[in-house]
């Protein structure tokens, strides 16, 4: 009997034991977790910190004689130097390119007479290098187009990282703007009078404009920098609304599909399926 009571009470000893070591592995591998998570929250904090948004970037438009520079010519730069800590124009610019005729007179109202009239054009375009150099990265709407006219008909060549204010910058969802919005939605959406368009330094005063409006600009522009990747859409043609919505051109950088480029970030808030075609810097 007196066996029994001494096995019973070393059991019972054993099995408080045991419950005391579940209890303590558990409890550290409650806070192995916890500071695990810990850990990755931080370091997650640790790269936001790391990312910086531009100090200064060069709003630039341009306005050209036809869509093709190999054939035609830029007639018009126009450039804001912007500081965007303190949302302030640092400096403006717009000159004008001398040419022989306009085919766009009709849309950019600049007479190809008036752009051979005396005027300081070396002393335009070394100004307009200074404002790239200073400069973190270059931001302009429908970027594409800009960027190819420089390196040619004594337009410097721009080195600089590129912006596209209608396709790598993702505005925010309460100003309802359509995923490839104009320059004068946009600027409509932030309360941005609109009281001219087709010329190049106008269009920057409305991004400037904008600018100054947003909140999260900084934000904005970080995100806007991320790698961007080539999707090709993935759907049907009764579903095609869907890749049009989400800012997809038909037949453009893929023949016979609807694409787009993107960062990954906003490539998988896409309510439809893609395939990666290509990386962008």
């Amino acid at each position: 009997m007196k066996e029994e009571q001494n096995y019973q009470k070393v059991s019972e000893q054993l099995d408080f034991l045991n419950g005391t070591t579940k209890k303590i592995a558990n409890k550290k591998e409650k806070y192995q977790a916890e500071k695990s998570s810990s850990n990755l929250h931080n370091e997650g904090l640790g790269i936001l910190k790391k990312e910086s948004s531009p100090e200064n970037i060069l709003i630039l438009d341009t306005e050209t004689t036809g869509l093709d520079n190999e054939k035609d010519d830029c007639i018009e730069v126009g450039s804001i130097l912007f500081n965007v800590k303190s949302r302030s124009v640092l400096a403006q610019q717009s000159f004008l390119l001398p040419v022989e005729i306009n085919k766009a007179e009709k849309i950019n109202n600049i007479p190809a007479e008036i752009t051979r009239l005396p005027q300081p054009v070396s002393e335009a375009i070394k100004y307009f290098e200074s404002l790239v150099r200073i400069s973190d990265v270059v931001v302009a709407h429908n970027a594409e187009f800009d960027m190819k006219w420089f390196g040619f008909n004594k337009l410097p060549q721009i080195e600089k990282k590129w912006i596209c204010s209608m396709d790598d910058i993702t505005w925010p969802a309460d100003r309802q703007l359509k995923a490839r919005p104009s320059v004068r939605d946009l600027a409509l959406a932030y309360g941005v009078p609109v009281w001219s368009a087709h010329r190049a330094l106008t269009d920057c005063i409305y991004l400037a404009e904008v600018f100054k409006r947003c909140g999260e600009l900084e934000k904005l522009l970080i995100r806007a920098l991320e790698p961007k990747v080539l999707l090709r859409a993935e759907i049907s043609y009764e579903k095609r609304h869907l890749a049009r919505n989400a800012g997809f051109r038909w037949n453009d950088a893929i023949k016979g599909a609807w694409s787009r480029k993107m960062s990954r970030r906003d490539m998988e808030k896409l309510e439809f399926p893609v395939e990666v075609v290509d990386f962008y810097d």
